[in-house]
């Protein structure tokens, strides 16, 4: 999309979205008398606002966004007819409820987006929501890709891959998986089944002997010719046909072989295809439900309670179960089960391919208008409806008891988090549980490849979208110097909250600012590892910011020989104490410390690894990985690229003379 929140005034003008036709952009609206100016003029907000704007709306389908004084999105929504739909704002009728109220009540200006069809704008609505996550709609909040298995067709032994990300790489993918969990599971039977390599290229072209996965019956080892290209494409093509659905005909052309060459006698290959149909019997038994009537479908199923809401999703493709992810969307107490779950569907599949069945476990209002906007997006037709009977509507219920199931898990977990909060708040004196933790530390060896690292944990756990890492700048700083490397991460990540957010004004107001996926931007604790030094350094960085006293800062330093349980706590202007070693709050600060040293050590490791892998033509400008890949295949390593001469390095494909010249005067001046 083009749009921006952030935009001011737009012309009418044309965009192309993703998955739908043409789509006129309406100006942005915010009445001509909605600002304060210099003649003193009062803003229209709220009801006023709406009322004066709708007798400029047409009456064509659309997106509409209510945003408030800060431009922050507040709602967006569709309409199959703008004006009536924004005209219910105004009148107070059609909705009900504090949400609304508040929602209006902190309207300054709106935006509207006609459509030609209504089918367009729900497909525009849900891309507008995942993109601006606004606070009154409900929002998907763990939505990571789904993973796929490739069946590699670029090479002359075809390998199975796990594999994410845009599907530029030829072959034939299969999915999505439910997690990376599922995937291994089914490549590792894929695996024992036919014998299908999982090595990457470079390491099957340089093999001289079989390895280890052939020696346990893993692999057919095509890299060192234990098996000849016709038998290996006969392989590929059994693991295609299992991958589409034909797992019943392949067990009986085992059997069918394991008989023969019993009968004649070849006991050895009867094993063989006796351990296979084993393997084959073990997968189909362990992928829970199999249904005999759906062979490709998504089916949602949602439950409510205590106010919070659970939906979760089992995949079905090629009449095989694979895997299912149960998701806790961030929605109003005030939406019902049926307008949670018809927000989520549309959201859901705004980047992922669509099924040719969508199974729900509620009557939806737009379930008619949610099939023809899939059917758009995928191309084909597309159903998405609640069954009523058969086998269809016995998976819903199956579906939604492990919804029901997966939101009693979360809401212990919840309770229990709670207890942990508010011990926090009693530990270290808070006016109130908080509501956003976040935990600093940093990792290097001898100062080199040095990394600050942020974690941040809330009312549900650890929250890893929004974890930050800061590679240290600052070149005057002498290595090692843990005091220098934490005053340059506060600096840089308090400097950056005060912009964003503006100043806060206290210790205690967890809401300070717009919230993020549920959680205050603004801290209400903040945990140091490391002890009165690094305390004081922080509070140097507070000062030179304004923030001393606004931010509630503790220093938890190991104790003696490093024990875990003997940890010691340092806060401004009091006395360092320790806790009981049983004491849960002190297990729950050690697993906050505990993370915030993986994700710095994992970081640093990550950031050593890219530097060990660098090579001095990635520092020539304007050679990509392709044409380093030529020259390093030509002369065969960077030391020879350096020796060499301009004409021996225009020999290479895509080196031009000039390039030649550059890569010649980069390590001459080395």
């Amino acid at each position: 999309m083009t749009d921006s929140p952030d935009t001011e005034e737009t012309a009418p003008a044309r965009a192309k979205p993703r998955d739908s036709g043409d789509i006129l952009w309406e100006e942005t609206s915010g009445s001509d008398g909605g600002r304060s100016g210099e003649d003193g003029g009062t803003q229209i907000v709220g009801a006023a606002l709406i009322a004066d704007l709708v007798t400029r709306l047409p009456k064509k389908p659309g997106v509409y966004r209510m945003m408030n004084a800060a431009g922050d999105v507040l709602y967006v929504g569709k309409a199959k007819n703008l004006r009536n739909r924004v005209q219910n704002y105004a009148r107070g009728v059609g909705h009900g409820g504090n949400r609304t109220a508040r929602m209006i009540a902190e309207t300054t200006q709106m935006e509207f987006v006609t459509t030609h069809t209504e089918t367009e704008a729900l497909l525009l609505e849900a891309n507008l929501i995942k993109r601006l996550r606004p606070r009154f709609n409900v929002l998907i909040r763990d939505d990571k890709s789904f993973p796929y298995i490739l069946l590699s067709g670029d090479h002359e032994a075809p390998g199975l891959f796990k594999f994410r990300g845009a599907r530029s790489r030829k072959g034939n993918y299969y999915g999505p998986f439910a997690n990376a969990g599922s995937v291994n599971v089914t490549i590792n039977a894929l695996q024992r089944i036919f014998l299908i390599r999982t090595c990457t290229d470079s390491f099957y072209a340089n093999r001289t002997r079989p390895c280890l996965l052939h020696q346990i019956k893993r692999c057919a080892a095509p890299c060192t010719g234990e098996i000849s290209p016709q038998g290996y494409a006969e392989l590929v093509q059994q693991t295609k046909d299992f991958l589409t659905g034909k797992s019943q005909e392949i067990k009986t052309r085992f059997s069918k072989r394991m008989q023969q060459a019993s009968d004649e006698l070849d006991f050895e290959t009867a094993a063989i295809y006796r351990d296979r149909l084993a393997a084959l019997s073990h997968v189909q038994s362990h992928q829970g439900i199999n249904p005999q009537t759906v062979k490709e479908a998504d089916i949602f199923a949602v439950h409510e309670e205590a106010g919070q809401f659970c939906i979760q999703v089992f995949f079905f493709r090629t009449g095989q179960n694979w895997g299912n992810r149960a998701y806790f969307p961030r929605a109003d107490r005030s939406f019902d089960e049926a307008e949670v779950l018809n927000a989520f569907v549309s959201q859901f599949y705004d980047d992922k391919p669509v099924p040719k069945l969508v199974l729900l476990s509620q009557d939806i209002a737009e379930a008619e208008l949610l099939s023809r906007a899939l059917s758009a997006k995928a191309g084909k037709k597309v159903q998405a409806y609640r069954p009523q009977r058969g086998e269809k509507r016995d998976l819903v219920k199956q579906v939604h008891f492990n919804a029901k199931e997966a939101l009693a898990r979360k809401l212990a977990e919840s309770a229990t988090q709670t207890k942990l909060l508010n011990g926090l708040q009693q530990v270290f004196d808070l006016e109130l549980p908080p509501t956003r933790i976040e935990v600093y530390d940093n990792s290097h060896i001898m100062g080199t490849n040095a990394v600050g690292a942020m974690i941040v944990a809330g009312p549900e756990g650890f929250a890893k979208n929004q974890y930050r890492k800061f590679n240290i700048k600052n070149e005057d700083l002498v290595p090692g110097d843990d005091y220098g490397m934490m005053k340059e991460v506060f600096s840089r990540r308090f400097s950056r909250l005060i912009k964003e957010h503006g100043e806060r004004e206290d210790n205690s107001d967890g809401e300070n600012g717009a919230a993020a996926d549920g959680l205050p931007p603004w801290p209400d604790l903040v945990l140091i590892d490391g002890g009165a030094g690094q305390l004081s350094a922080v509070k140097e960085v507070m000062e030179e910011l304004g923030l001393t006293g606004k931010v509630n800062l503790v220093g938890v330093a190991k104790g003696p020989d490093r024990d875990a349980g003997r940890e010691r706590f340092f806060r401004p202007g009091k006395q360092p104490f320790s806790l009981p070693l049983r004491d849960p709050t002190l297990y729950f600060i050690q697993r906050l410390r505990d993370e915030a040293h993986r994700f710095a050590i994992g970081t640093h490791r990550a950031k050593r690894k890219k530097d060990a892998l660098k090579n001095p033509l990635d520092e020539i400008s304007g050679i990509g990985p392709a044409r380093k890949r030529a020259i390093l295949h030509h002369f065969g390593s960077a030391k020879a690229v350096s020796r060499a001469a301009v004409e021996d390095l225009m020999i290479v494909d895509g080196v031009s003379e000039a390039m030649a010249k550059r890569i010649h005067d980069h390590f001459q001046k080395g």
